[in-house]
Protein backbone atom coordinates (compact mmCIF):
# COMPACT_ATOMS: atom_id res chain seq x y z
CA UNK A 1 0.00 0.00 0.00
CA UNK A 2 1.02 3.48 -0.89
CA UNK A 3 0.85 6.56 2.28
CA UNK A 4 1.21 9.82 0.59
CA UNK A 5 1.28 12.35 3.40
CA UNK A 6 1.68 16.24 2.18
CA UNK A 7 1.99 19.00 4.68
CA UNK A 8 -0.33 22.04 3.62
CA UNK A 9 0.75 24.18 6.24
CA UNK A 10 3.51 24.19 9.47
CA UNK A 11 5.49 26.78 11.37
CA UNK A 12 8.12 26.71 8.47
CA UNK A 13 7.60 26.91 4.83
CA UNK A 14 10.09 24.85 2.72
CA UNK A 15 9.19 25.43 -0.97
CA UNK A 16 8.33 28.76 -2.61
CA UNK A 17 5.23 30.46 -2.41
CA UNK A 18 4.49 28.44 0.16
CA UNK A 19 2.87 30.63 3.37
CA UNK A 20 4.29 29.54 6.82
CA UNK A 21 2.40 29.82 10.23
CA UNK A 22 2.09 28.46 13.60
CA UNK A 23 -0.11 25.49 12.99
CA UNK A 24 -0.43 22.24 11.35
CA UNK A 25 -2.37 20.51 8.40
CA UNK A 26 -1.51 17.43 6.81
CA UNK A 27 -3.44 15.83 3.92
CA UNK A 28 -3.22 11.76 3.86
CA UNK A 29 -3.76 10.07 1.03
CA UNK A 30 -3.59 6.08 1.16
CA UNK A 31 -4.90 3.36 -1.53
CA UNK A 32 -8.35 3.48 0.13
CA UNK A 33 -8.95 6.70 1.94
CA UNK A 34 -8.19 10.74 1.58
CA UNK A 35 -8.33 12.07 5.03
CA UNK A 36 -7.05 15.84 6.39
CA UNK A 37 -5.49 15.45 9.44
CA UNK A 38 -6.07 19.25 11.01
CA UNK A 39 -6.70 22.56 9.10
CA UNK A 40 -3.87 24.86 10.52
CA UNK A 41 -5.19 27.90 12.12
CA UNK A 42 -6.23 30.37 9.08
CA UNK A 43 -7.21 30.68 5.30
CA UNK A 44 -3.27 29.99 4.76
CA UNK A 45 -3.88 26.82 4.58
CA UNK A 46 -5.93 26.60 1.62
CA UNK A 47 -3.82 29.01 0.33
CA UNK A 48 -0.87 26.58 0.15
CA UNK A 49 -3.20 23.86 -0.98
CA UNK A 50 -4.18 25.93 -4.16
CA UNK A 51 0.22 27.25 -4.24
CA UNK A 52 0.98 23.02 -4.33
CA UNK A 53 -1.82 22.10 -6.61
CA UNK A 54 -3.15 19.91 -4.20
CA UNK A 55 -7.03 18.77 -4.68
CA UNK A 56 -9.29 18.31 -1.44
CA UNK A 57 -12.41 17.15 -3.30
CA UNK A 58 -11.34 13.26 -2.66
CA UNK A 59 -11.08 14.30 1.12
CA UNK A 60 -13.87 11.99 2.85
CA UNK A 61 -13.43 13.04 6.33
CA UNK A 62 -11.20 15.74 8.25
CA UNK A 63 -9.77 14.49 11.86
CA UNK A 64 -9.21 17.32 14.27
CA UNK A 65 -6.23 16.57 16.41
CA UNK A 66 -7.70 18.18 19.49
CA UNK A 67 -9.48 21.82 20.09
CA UNK A 68 -6.79 24.13 19.59
CA UNK A 69 -7.07 26.89 16.81
CA UNK A 70 -3.61 26.22 15.49
CA UNK A 71 -5.13 22.93 14.04
CA UNK A 72 -9.19 23.93 13.71
CA UNK A 73 -8.95 27.64 12.37
CA UNK A 74 -7.88 26.56 9.04
CA UNK A 75 -11.52 24.41 8.60
CA UNK A 76 -13.65 27.36 6.96
CA UNK A 77 -11.27 28.10 4.23
CA UNK A 78 -10.58 25.04 3.33
CA UNK A 79 -14.81 23.64 2.93
CA UNK A 80 -15.00 25.18 -0.12
CA UNK A 81 -11.81 23.42 -1.46
CA UNK A 82 -13.46 20.04 -0.40
CA UNK A 83 -17.01 21.08 -2.72
CA UNK A 84 -18.89 18.73 -0.35
CA UNK A 85 -20.17 18.26 2.88
CA UNK A 86 -17.31 16.15 5.06
CA UNK A 87 -17.56 14.75 8.28
CA UNK A 88 -15.49 16.49 10.83
CA UNK A 89 -14.02 13.80 13.66
CA UNK A 90 -12.74 14.67 16.82
CA UNK A 91 -13.73 14.38 20.59
CA UNK A 92 -16.44 15.98 22.46
CA UNK A 93 -14.17 17.76 24.38
CA UNK A 94 -12.61 20.28 21.16
CA UNK A 95 -15.21 22.18 22.34
CA UNK A 96 -14.24 22.88 25.40
CA UNK A 97 -12.91 26.59 26.46
CA UNK A 98 -9.31 26.37 26.05
CA UNK A 99 -6.48 29.07 26.92
CA UNK A 100 -2.69 29.19 27.78
CA UNK A 101 -1.55 30.59 30.97
CA UNK A 102 1.80 32.12 30.85
CA UNK A 103 2.22 34.79 33.17
CA UNK A 104 4.55 38.04 32.73
CA UNK A 105 5.12 36.69 29.18
CA UNK A 106 7.08 38.64 27.09
CA UNK A 107 8.85 38.81 23.35
CA UNK A 108 11.96 41.28 23.26
CA UNK A 109 10.50 43.09 26.43
CA UNK A 110 7.27 43.90 25.04
CA UNK A 111 3.82 42.12 26.82
CA UNK A 112 2.22 40.09 24.28
CA UNK A 113 -1.36 39.49 25.45
CA UNK A 114 -2.77 38.81 28.60
CA UNK A 115 -2.22 36.30 31.39
CA UNK A 116 -4.86 33.68 30.11
CA UNK A 117 -4.99 33.42 25.98
CA UNK A 118 -8.21 32.27 24.37
CA UNK A 119 -6.66 29.42 22.12
CA UNK A 120 -9.41 26.90 21.36
CA UNK A 121 -11.88 27.05 18.05
CA UNK A 122 -11.99 30.29 16.72
CA UNK A 123 -15.45 29.74 15.13
CA UNK A 124 -19.11 29.02 16.35
CA UNK A 125 -19.76 25.00 15.34
CA UNK A 126 -23.18 26.65 13.52
CA UNK A 127 -20.30 28.73 11.73
CA UNK A 128 -18.65 25.20 10.13
CA UNK A 129 -21.94 23.78 9.60
CA UNK A 130 -23.48 26.12 7.63
CA UNK A 131 -20.40 25.47 4.85
CA UNK A 132 -20.60 21.68 5.38
CA UNK A 133 -18.91 20.18 8.19
CA UNK A 134 -20.60 17.45 9.83
CA UNK A 135 -19.51 17.27 13.11
CA UNK A 136 -19.03 13.53 14.51
CA UNK A 137 -17.87 13.50 17.67
CA UNK A 138 -16.94 10.65 20.36
CA UNK A 139 -14.44 9.34 22.56
CA UNK A 140 -13.93 5.53 20.86
CA UNK A 141 -11.10 5.30 17.74
CA UNK A 142 -13.02 5.39 14.62
CA UNK A 143 -12.21 2.94 11.26
CA UNK A 144 -11.81 5.01 8.52
CA UNK A 145 -11.23 2.20 6.20
CA UNK A 146 -9.40 -1.12 6.70
CA UNK A 147 -6.31 0.06 7.34
CA UNK A 148 -7.05 3.54 8.61
CA UNK A 149 -8.29 4.27 12.26
CA UNK A 150 -8.38 7.31 14.28
CA UNK A 151 -6.75 6.93 18.47
CA UNK A 152 -9.66 8.23 19.96
CA UNK A 153 -8.68 8.96 23.87
CA UNK A 154 -5.09 7.98 24.49
CA UNK A 155 -4.33 6.30 27.63
CA UNK A 156 -1.49 7.99 29.53
CA UNK A 157 0.90 5.24 30.60
CA UNK A 158 4.41 7.01 30.69
CA UNK A 159 5.30 7.71 33.89
CA UNK A 160 7.30 10.91 32.49
CA UNK A 161 4.81 12.23 29.43
CA UNK A 162 3.23 14.90 30.92
CA UNK A 163 0.19 17.71 29.91
CA UNK A 164 1.59 21.15 29.45
CA UNK A 165 1.01 22.59 32.89
CA UNK A 166 0.37 26.06 30.44
CA UNK A 167 -2.63 24.86 29.14
CA UNK A 168 -5.97 25.53 30.87
CA UNK A 169 -9.69 24.82 30.70
CA UNK A 170 -12.46 27.26 32.08
CA UNK A 171 -15.35 25.43 33.59
CA UNK A 172 -17.97 27.61 35.17
CA UNK A 173 -15.77 30.48 35.57
CA UNK A 174 -12.68 28.68 36.83
CA UNK A 175 -9.56 27.91 35.03
CA UNK A 176 -8.19 24.62 35.53
CA UNK A 177 -5.40 22.33 34.02
CA UNK A 178 -6.57 21.03 30.49
CA UNK A 179 -6.35 17.01 30.32
CA UNK A 180 -6.42 17.67 26.84
CA UNK A 181 -9.04 14.14 26.60
CA UNK A 182 -9.54 15.40 22.98
CA UNK A 183 -5.75 14.69 21.78
CA UNK A 184 -5.93 12.07 19.26
CA UNK A 185 -3.69 11.02 15.96
CA UNK A 186 -3.97 8.53 12.86
CA UNK A 187 -2.75 5.17 12.55
CA UNK A 188 -2.53 3.47 9.01
CA UNK A 189 -1.81 -0.01 9.09
CA UNK A 190 0.87 -0.86 5.63
CA UNK A 191 2.52 -3.94 5.04
CA UNK A 192 6.12 -2.31 6.61
CA UNK A 193 4.66 -1.37 9.61
CA UNK A 194 2.90 1.62 11.37
CA UNK A 195 2.49 4.69 10.28
CA UNK A 196 1.38 7.33 12.85
CA UNK A 197 0.32 10.88 11.79
CA UNK A 198 0.26 13.10 14.70
CA UNK A 199 -1.35 16.62 15.77
CA UNK A 200 0.35 17.92 18.70
CA UNK A 201 0.83 14.47 20.69
CA UNK A 202 -0.17 16.49 23.98
CA UNK A 203 -0.19 13.13 26.12
CA UNK A 204 2.77 12.08 24.45
CA UNK A 205 4.59 10.79 21.42
CA UNK A 206 5.64 7.34 23.16
CA UNK A 207 1.78 6.90 24.69
CA UNK A 208 0.23 7.53 21.00
CA UNK A 209 2.60 5.28 19.46
CA UNK A 210 1.81 2.50 22.19
CA UNK A 211 -1.99 3.37 21.46
CA UNK A 212 -1.71 2.66 17.72
CA UNK A 213 -0.05 -0.59 18.32
CA UNK A 214 -2.87 -1.73 20.41
CA UNK A 215 -5.17 -0.65 18.40
CA UNK A 216 -3.80 -2.05 14.85
CA UNK A 217 -1.60 -4.83 15.87
CA UNK A 218 1.41 -3.85 14.22
CA UNK A 219 4.22 -3.69 16.70
CA UNK A 220 6.72 -2.46 14.09
CA UNK A 221 6.80 1.07 13.71
CA UNK A 222 7.34 2.56 9.95
CA UNK A 223 7.24 6.07 10.66
CA UNK A 224 5.61 8.92 13.05
CA UNK A 225 5.10 12.03 11.19
CA UNK A 226 4.06 15.67 12.72
CA UNK A 227 3.94 17.19 16.27
CA UNK A 228 5.40 15.67 18.83
CA UNK A 229 4.98 18.42 21.93
CA UNK A 230 8.41 18.45 22.49
CA UNK A 231 9.36 22.15 22.78
CA UNK A 232 8.46 22.52 26.14
CA UNK A 233 10.03 19.22 27.66
CA UNK A 234 12.96 18.69 29.63
CA UNK A 235 15.87 17.45 28.26
CA UNK A 236 15.45 14.18 30.62
CA UNK A 237 12.06 13.50 29.13
CA UNK A 238 13.54 14.09 25.18
CA UNK A 239 15.86 11.68 26.38
CA UNK A 240 14.06 8.97 27.22
CA UNK A 241 11.53 9.69 24.27
CA UNK A 242 14.63 9.38 22.26
CA UNK A 243 15.64 6.22 24.07
CA UNK A 244 11.80 4.45 23.59
CA UNK A 245 11.51 5.54 19.61
CA UNK A 246 14.81 3.65 19.44
CA UNK A 247 13.75 1.25 21.27
CA UNK A 248 10.62 0.29 18.90
CA UNK A 249 12.69 0.32 16.56
CA UNK A 250 11.38 3.75 14.71
CA UNK A 251 11.97 3.50 11.07
CA UNK A 252 10.99 7.46 10.18
CA UNK A 253 10.44 10.54 12.18
CA UNK A 254 9.25 13.72 10.77
CA UNK A 255 8.55 16.43 13.15
CA UNK A 256 7.20 19.20 12.98
CA UNK A 257 5.40 22.04 14.58
CA UNK A 258 5.40 21.99 18.14
CA UNK A 259 8.77 19.54 18.40
CA UNK A 260 11.01 22.50 18.47
CA UNK A 261 14.50 23.19 17.39
CA UNK A 262 16.13 21.66 20.63
CA UNK A 263 14.19 18.74 20.40
CA UNK A 264 14.53 18.56 16.38
CA UNK A 265 18.23 18.83 16.88
CA UNK A 266 18.22 16.18 18.96
CA UNK A 267 15.89 13.85 16.86
CA UNK A 268 18.11 14.40 14.01
CA UNK A 269 21.35 13.95 15.75
CA UNK A 270 20.13 10.37 16.79
CA UNK A 271 18.29 9.48 13.60
CA UNK A 272 20.16 10.79 11.16
CA UNK A 273 19.33 10.31 7.54
CA UNK A 274 15.77 8.59 9.26
CA UNK A 275 14.73 11.89 10.36
CA UNK A 276 12.93 14.88 8.39
CA UNK A 277 12.03 18.42 9.00
CA UNK A 278 8.52 18.17 8.19
CA UNK A 279 7.31 21.95 7.16
CA UNK A 280 5.08 22.99 4.79
CA UNK A 281 4.93 22.14 1.48
CA UNK A 282 6.50 18.46 2.03
CA UNK A 283 5.27 15.67 1.09
CA UNK A 284 6.33 12.14 2.05
CA UNK A 285 5.65 9.04 0.19
CA UNK A 286 5.75 5.71 1.83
Amino acid sequence: MTVRITTLIENTAGAVNVLAEWGLSMLVQTDDVTVLSDTGASAATASNARSLGVSLEDVSAVVFSHGHFDHTGGLLGLLPLIRKPVDVMGHPAIWDRKYSHRPGRKVCGYDVGSDYDYIGIPYPKEQAEKFGAHFILGADPVWLSDTVVTSGEVPMRTEYETIDAALMVLEHGQYKPDPLADDQSIFIKTEKGLVVVLGCAHRGIINHLRRGQELTGLERVRAVIGGTHLMPASRDRTEKTIRELRRMDVQMVAASHCTGLRAACALQHEFGDAFVFNNAGSCITL
